[in-house]
C-alpha cells in the first residue's frame, strides 16, 4: 500500500501522513538507548514509505538527533527532517527557553548533530512565557532567511499564541498531542489549523501505547519510564482506558484491522493531519501500511464517541508532560 501524503507549506517534497517519532530513540524516559536498533528503525521507516522524521534536542539530551543524523547521512535528500527548539536542560531537568540567543545556539548544535546544512521543519517545542513571542518569531524567521530552515512550526501553542507568532513569521505546521483519548485540540487548535491552512503533526496518536492493543491490567512500567508519572496508567483510570480499548477493538475487527491501525486512521481522518508513529525497534514499524487505503465512516466515528463517553468516567489529558518555565 502506497503511503498517503500531503504538502507542508514551504517544503517542496510531499510529506507522508505518518512520520517517525523519535523520542524513545533518545533513550531518556524510555529505558535507555539502543543505537543499533534505532538505526535499523530509521531504515525500516524509509522502506515502508515514511519520509518525515521528527526529533528534538531534548530527546536524550542530544542523543536522538545524533542517532538520526548518522542514520540519515546517505538518505538526507529522501526525507523531510523536522526537529525542535526552545527547551534547555540542566542536571537532567528540562525547562523552556526560547530567547533569540538560545535559538541561535540551538540551531547550530542541531545542524551539527543531524549532519545537515538545513532543517526542513523547525518547531518551537513549547511556548516560553518568559520570552516575548515576537523575539522568538523574529529569531526563527532570520533562520529561514539565512537558508538554515525551510519552514516553521509550533508545538503545544494555543490559537492566541499562534496568532501572535504569525504577526512576525509564517507558520506551516503545528504539533499538538492528539489521539482518541486526548482530544482537547478539537475545539481550538484543530479548527484553527483548518482555517489557516496549517498541517497538524499529531503527537502521541497511540497515547503512549494505550491504543496499541497490546497492554493489559498486568502491564507494568519500570525505571525512568514516563508512564510511571502518567495519570492514565494509574488505577482506577488505567482500567477505564483498557476497557475502552477492548470495546474499540470490535470496530477495528469490523474493518479487518488492528487496534493500532484504527487509532492512527482515526487521527488521519480528523483533518489535515500527520500522525507521529513512535518507534525505537524496526519491528515497531510493522503495521504502518495497514493504516492507509481506507477510512472510518460517520457511523464508526459515532460509535467511537459513544464508547469513550461510556467507558471513561474520569478522563485526563497529557498535561503532566508540560515542562516548567526557566527559573
Amino acid at each position: 500500500m502506497t503511503a498517503e501524503t500531503l504538502m507542508i507549506p514551504g517544503i517542496a517534497m510531499p510529506a507522508s501522513r505518518i512520520a517517525l517519532g523519535t523520542w524513545a530513540i533518545g533513550g531518556s524516559m524510555w529505558g535507555g538507548a539502543d543505537d543499533v536498533n534505532a538505526a535499523k528503525t530509521v531504515e525500516e521507516a524509509l522502506a515502508v514509505g515514511i519520509n518525515v522524521i521528527d526529533t528534538a534536542p531534548v530527546y536524550g539530551f542530544g542523543h536522538s538527533e545524533d542517532v538520526i543524523g548518522r542514520a540519515l547521512e546517505t538518505h538526507r535528500d529522501r526525507v523531510i527532517l523536522a526537529t525542535k527548539v526552545g527547551l534547555d536542560w540542566q542536571d537532567g531537568k528540562v525547562f523552556r527557553d526560547s530567547r533569540g540567543a538560545r535559538i541561535a545556539d540551538e540551531i547550530e548544535a542541531s545542524l551539527r548533530r543531524l549532519r545537515t546544512d538545513r532543517i526542513d521543519l523547525y518547531q518551537v517545542h513549547w511556548p516560553d512565557p518568559k520570552t516575548p513571542i515576537e523575539e522568538t518569531a523574529r529569531a526563527l524567521e532570520k533562520l529561514v532567511q539565512d537558508g538554515k530552515v525551510r519552514a516553521l512550526g509550533l508545538s503545544n501553542f494555543s490559537p492566541e499564541q499562534m496568532d501572535e507568532f504569525r504577526k512576525f513569521a509564517p507558520v506551516a505546521a503545528i504539533q499538538p498531542p492528539y489521539n482518541l483519548f486526548e482530544r482537547e485540540i478539537e475545539g481550538t487548535v484543530l479548527p484553527y489549523a483548518k482555517t489557516n491552512g496549517l498541517v497538524v503533526l499529531a503527537y502521541g496518536p497511540l497515547c503512549r501505547g494505550l491504543l496499541s492493543g497490546r497492554m493489559t491490567a498486568q502491564t507494568t512500567f519500570t525505571g525512568d519510564d514516563l508512564r510511571k508519572a502518567d495519570p492514565k496508567f494509574q488505577s482506577p483510570r488505567f482500567g477505564q482506558y483498557l476497557k475502552a480499548v477492548a470495546d474499540l477493538q470490535a470496530i477495528a475487527d469490523r474493518h479487518g484491522k488492528s487496534m493500532l491501525a484504527l487509532a492512527v486512521r482515526w487521527v488521519l481522518d480528523r483533518g489535515p493531519t500527520i500522525a507521529l508513529w513512535g518507534a525505537r525497534k524496526p519491528e515497531q514499524i510493522s503495521g504502518v501500511q495497514e493504516v492507509f487505503g481506507w477510512s472510518l465512516s460517520a457511523q464508526d466515528m459515532n460509535e467511537i464517541d459513544a464508547i469513550l463517553a461510556r467507558d471513561i468516567t474520569d478522563p485526563v489529558g497529557p498535561e503532566f508532560m508540560a515542562p516548567p518555565p526557566r527559573a
